[in-house]
Order: structure tokens, then sequence, then C-alpha cells
């Protein structure tokens, strides 16, 4: 019974008919392979590789060229590059995208008097008749929780090209119901933020090896979440089980993996839907360059993708789909 109610969780936050046991092995597999990438990075930036993932990754985050002065001075200037960042890939976006979103983004501090209950960074969406901008909210409370290396990949999922893109331009579309300008489905929602932060990557604005690293440690962790997650609701995993093995193979301190880890346990599935997402889109956005070759034009891919709405992966496939039926005639 515990099964049956984990797999429609897993169906609802994913909208996929993936079961427990094909989520657990993907996760085991991306688990592997983003490591791997990551070690290949490190090796290459001279870092000594020899004892392992945990030990090479912590090596390099143990570096205080990597932060930012713990001042005012030093919060000030992460808010600002942030917002350089964004700024920087909005003036490119021609490079992969057709559609515009016309709302504008700005970076703000999490309030004093919440961020040391919050998260890392959170989004909140532009008013629908744009009267104000779509919010990037970045945690300063901890000057070691923004190492560099991670801000561009941070900023690329919660803004643009990520979360105020999608959102903004579903906001925007004039042809669906007011309602579909609103979707929730956690598995596209946030399966585009995490392609989002991939996509930047292929349009050149990670070019810095360690940027690069903070854009697969953040994969790394969503693949890592499949593994925990099913573990624990699946496998019967204990929570000090789930603690370890997060631990182990992401490099997060003990105190930010407990509090995800007591997540995925009153959550159940909800973790899945990131990964699961991204892997989705990518899938689909192979199949499209498979049957259309030279045709293939990523900016109407991800024209098809996104003047729909957040919408559940099964109809994502089936808009794919007409796409590519469509350019094929």
């Amino acid at each position: 019974m515990v099964i049956k109610a984990y797999r429609l969780a897993l169906k609802f936050f994913t909208t996929s008919n993936y079961s427990p046991d094909y989520i657990h092995q993907l996760g085991l597999s991306e688990v592997d392979r983003i490591q791997a990438e990551i070690l290949q990075i490190l090796k290459q930036q001279d870092f000594d590789t020899s004892q392992g993932f945990e030990v090479a990754i912590k090596s390099m985050a143990d570096q205080p060229r990597f932060y930012y002065p713990d001042t005012d001075a030093g919060r000030e200037q992460i808010l600002a590059d942030y917002q350089k960042i964004i700024d920087e890939i909005d003036a490119g976006m021609d490079k992969a995208f057709r559609i515009k979103a016309k709302a504008g983004v700005k970076v703000e501090r999490i309030p004093k008097f919440k961020e040391k209950t919050s998260p890392g960074a959170y989004y909140n969406g532009p008013a629908i008749d744009g009267s104000r901008p779509g919010i990037f909210y970045a945690n300063l409370y901890d000057i070691k929780a923004t190492p560099k290396y991670g801000m561009r990949t941070l900023a690329y999922h919660e803004a643009i090209p990520g979360h105020h893109f999608q959102i903004s331009v579903a906001q925007e579309l004039e042809d669906i119901p007011l309602f579909r300008k609103f979707g929730l489905f956690t598995a596209y929602v946030e399966g585009w933020a995490l392609y989002a932060e991939r996509v930047a990557w292929e349009m050149g604005y990670e070019s810095d090896p360690f940027d690069n690293i903070g854009r697969l440690q953040a994969e790394l962790f969503r693949g890592v979440r499949l593994v925990v997650d099913t573990g624990i609701h699946a496998k019967r995993w204990t929570r000090q089980e789930a603690i370890d093995y997060m631990m182990k193979n992401t490099g997060m301190p003990e105190s930010d993996v407990v509090a995800e880890i007591e997540r995925y346990i009153v959550m159940p599935g909800q973790a899945c839907a990131y990964k699961v997402g991204m892997m989705k889109i990518l899938e689909l956005r192979q199949k499209a360059k498979d049957a259309l070759g030279d045709r293939f034009d990523l900016r109407d891919f991800h024209d098809v993708v996104l003047k729909n709405g957040a919408v559940p992966l099964d109809i994502l496939e089936e808009f794919v789909d007409n796409y590519i039926q469509q350019k094929s005639v």
C-alpha cells in the first residue's frame, strides 16, 4: 500500500509513469556521470582527485578565492554581480530564443528578518498587469553559501532563461485561457529551470571551468535527489542512510543535507520532478534533432516548449511530436 501511494506521488509530481526502480537507477547513473565530469575538470585545474569526489570537491570549496568578503560591501557586490550576470545573458538571448519576455527582473536580498530560515534563493513572478517586475531573491545570511562559481548557475535557474523567463512568457501569452498562464506542473517548471542552466552553458555563458563545476554541482544535487527520494520511499532506506548518501555524493554541509532529507521524507516524489523534467526536455530536443536533421532550429524548439505554458510532460511530448510532423512536411 505504501509503495502504491508513492507511485501515485511520483506520477503526480513528475507527470510520468516512471517506476521507483527506474528513477532510482537513473539517479545512480546520473550521479556517476556528473561526478566523473566534475573530477575531470578538477584534475585539469591541478586538484588532487586521487581520493575521490568527496575529498576533491571539499578541497575546492575550502579555497578563500571563491568567496566574497563577509561584510556589507561584499554582500552589495554579490547583488550587483547577480544583476550583471542576468543582464548579460538577457542581451544575448537571440542566440537560442525567438520569444521574448516583456517583464524585467530585479535582484534583491532576502529580508534579514527571515533569511536565516530561507532557502539559498527564490523567485517571485511579475505582476500580470506589468506594474511590478519579477524578483530574484538571494540569501546573503551566510557568505560561504554563495561561492562565486555557483552564482551564474543560480541566476540562470531563478531568472533568465529559467524561472523568470518561462513564467513571464507564460503570463504574457495571448491565445490561451487565463488558468493556463499560471500552470504549476513541477516537472515542467523546475525541469525547465534546470534545463535553462544547461542552455546557458551551451550558449557560452559558463566558459570558466569553475562556473561549469557550479553548473554540474547543481545538476548533481538533483540527480542525488532521485536516489534518496526513491531510496527512502521505495527501498526502505533509513533517514540516516539517506543523509549519509547525500553528504558523500554532493559535498554539502550536514545541516543542509538534514534539512533536504527531512523535506523529502514529508514530500514524497516532489524532489524527483526537477531532474525528470530536465531529462525529458533534453530527450524531446534530441528526438526533434534526430527527426529533422538540418531543419532543426533550437529557437523553434524553444518556442514549442514555451508558448503553451506549463503542461504535463506527456502533453509536452505531443506538442513536440506535432512540431516534428509539421516541419517534416
